[in-house]
């Protein structure tokens, strides 16, 4: 029989450095070794995990992190809502105007202050679309059979304005929500209302992007910037190429997206077909945008909330 080692054991060669009384050099010596860089795990060494060469490491463990989490929550299909970070509730956007309107009181000739005054009444009008965004929020935390049934889920980027918006949508009706933060050179937070076990924080691009269409069932956009415009033409890309599954792409705010982006001058100039129209539907509110996914997923037969 296989002798088995009892709980305590013998001392091992290696469990202490060579000693003194050998070479009185010793433990200085074997001090500065396990002081080098090179002695530490790969995993505990920061110089090593943030060099170029580990870059394949670093793309692989900020993908894996997030997809174990969703894992164990059973995530299996997303709704993604992207927007602009700088729309604000009603609220907030009137204070800001009004704080605007005094500064111009004292400096009525002032251009920049008159800029900003312009701008801020255009986020009091927009504000309209972060209680839209909170509604449709809801719509989707309200599609399943309680707070544990992930079958269905909000995913956004986890940042504020309309992303705050949709995750706190489904805040309000108890149902989980998750937000994909990433890292960039200035501070930031996410938002308050993302589930805590499904907020992520990640290094690359490249790797959210790949979490926001891998489980999503259908991507709602609202009036946004470069951000939101980045995420909207990937997805008409990855649809367009056949690279993705089709799904429902919706842009909420019609009189917003006919201005940003005129798509018949695309058609017009051939650099786009009739074909490529139908692959996204713009709307006018969160009602029509959830009424038009669950049209579109009856309609394929694709049984998404059974």
């Amino acid at each position: 029989m296989r002798k088995k080692y009892s709980s305590i054991h013998s001392e091992f060669p290696w469990e202490h450095p060579k000693s003194k009384s050998e070479d009185p050099k010793a433990v200085k010596l074997v001090k500065r070794l396990m002081e080098s860089a090179t002695y530490r795990l790969a995993e505990d060494d920061p110089d090593f995990m943030k060099s170029y060469e580990a870059r394949g490491v670093r793309l692989e463990i900020d993908y894996l992190k997030a997809e174990l989490a969703m894992q164990k929550f059973g995530i299996k299909h997303t709704i993604v809502v992207f927007g602009s970070a700088r729309i604000k509730e009603r609220k907030t956007a009137m204070s800001e105007l009004k704080e605007i309107q005094k500064k111009i009181e004292a400096h009525p000739e002032n251009k920049e202050l008159l800029e900003q005054l312009r701008i801020a009444e255009r986020m009091v009008e927009k504000s309209i679309y972060y209680d839209d965004a909170r509604m449709f929020g809801r719509y989707i935390g309200e599609s399943g059979k309680g707070p544990d049934d992930s079958r269905v889920v909000l995913m956004t980027g986890g940042g504020p304005g309309i992303m705050e918006a949709a995750n706190r949508g489904s805040y309000d009706v108890g149902a989980r929500s998750i937000g994909l933060n990433i890292r960039l050179p200035h501070e930031q937070f996410p938002n308050p209302y993302i589930t805590p076990e499904l907020c992520f924080q990640f290094r690359y691009f490249a790797i959210r992007k790949l979490h926001f269409f891998l489980r999503s069932k259908a991507l709602v956009v609202y009036p946004g910037g470069f951000g939101t415009l980045d995420e909207l033409f990937e997805i008409l890309t990855l649809v367009q190429t056949q690279k993705t599954n089709i799904i429902p792409v919706v842009m909420v705010g019609k009189k917003y997206w006919k201005k940003a982006i005129d798509f018949d001058f695309l058609k017009e100039e051939g650099v786009i077909t009739s074909q490529d129209l139908e692959i996204f539907k713009i709307v006018e509110n969160a009602t029509e945008a959830w009424k038009y996914i669950l049209d579109w997923h009856k309609h394929k037969d694709t049984h998404l909330f059974i």
